[in-house]
């Protein structure tokens, strides 16, 4: 149902760096990139995320209560996307471990510019 999900930046060069490294980890690229946008996906056909200056010239802003999840295959890649995405400058909102519902793995962060992320995936019951 969702085509994609966009993050507004006000550093469009930081934010492509920071989304290159982290993406990559999930077996996403660049699929289309314009001087204010890119978006990065698994191919065109699929969901996908992108970073923009916004289009009114007014600044970026995080919204409250707005977070997009990242889709991993094991609780290991979760692990591994979130310890990435803090190497590279986020900032942790809650390690990965299970949460909520039996089978759901996941951990939160936030990007350099304090759009929230979280990294999941569904287990089965007792393999988390």
């Amino acid at each position: 149902m969702i085509g994609y999900v966009t993050l507004g930046t006000n550093d469009l060069p930081r934010a492509a760096a920071f989304y290159d490294a982290l993406l990559g980890e999930l077996g996403a690229r660049r699929i289309m990139e314009e001087d204010q946008f890119i978006a990065w996906g698994t191919s065109m056909e699929q969901p996908g995320i992108a970073a923009s200056k916004p289009h009114d010239g007014k600044p970026a802003t995080v919204g409250n209560g707005t977070m997009v999840a990242l889709a991993a295959q094991t609780p290991e890649q979760v692990q591994q996307v979130h310890a990435r995405a803090l190497s590279l400058g986020g900032a942790d909102e809650g390690a990965p471990g299970p949460r909520g519902e039996e089978g759901f793995y996941a951990g939160y962060f936030r990007d350099l510019d304090g759009n929230k992320l979280n990294v999941f995936c569904i287990t089965q019951p007792g393999n988390s």
